[in-house]
């Protein structure tokens, strides 16, 4: 009897933190960087208009996603944080939260305490990143024709 073997798969090497970090503080300074960093997709910004944010739509979404620290815990911050951070009031927020929400991007989910009063949402992003996974071969394609044209040569040029 044959016993399949399971198919080996790309590895992923994690950055070194630490180089990470010093290449961060050369270019922001350490005591910027001491006060907290996030890591965002640059996807993010570049498909902003197919994603059909505006620029308020995209600052909500960049700050939930700044309380957004590991994959298996969603991040909850309150309207009312949101709002000073934006200059926008609680209301303005959760208008813009209900709209990401509307296009797939963000699922609202409710919490409460043991006493049933009411807390922060919980926000889902994985219509955010089911969406940018959905556009990356699109983009990335348009990557390499802009490498393939900016070689010398350009596309007429034997690889």
């Amino acid at each position: 009897m044959l016993i399949k073997q399971p198919a080996k798969t790309a590895t992923v090497i994690p950055l070194r933190p630490s180089l990470v970090l010093k290449a961060s503080e050369r270019k922001w300074g350490r005591a910027v960087m001491k006060l907290g960093f996030n890591i965002l997709p640059s996807l993010i910004f570049r498909a902003q208009a197919r994603l059909g944010l505006s620029a308020t739509h995209l600052a909500v979404l960049l700050q939930i996603a700044d309380y957004w620290w590991e994959k298996e815990r969603n991040p909850y911050p309150g309207t009312t944080a949101l709002g000073e951070r934006l200059s926008l009031s609680p209301r303005q927020v959760r208008r813009h939260i209900a709209d990401l929400e509307k296009a797939g991007l963000v699922q609202r989910i409710e919490r409460r305490a043991a006493h049933r009063g009411k807390l922060t949402n919980h926000y889902d992003l994985t219509g955010l990143v089911e969406k940018l996974k959905k556009l990356e071969p699109e983009f990335r394609e348009v990557q390499e024709a802009r490498k393939k044209l900016s070689r010398r040569g350009g596309l007429l040029s034997k690889a």
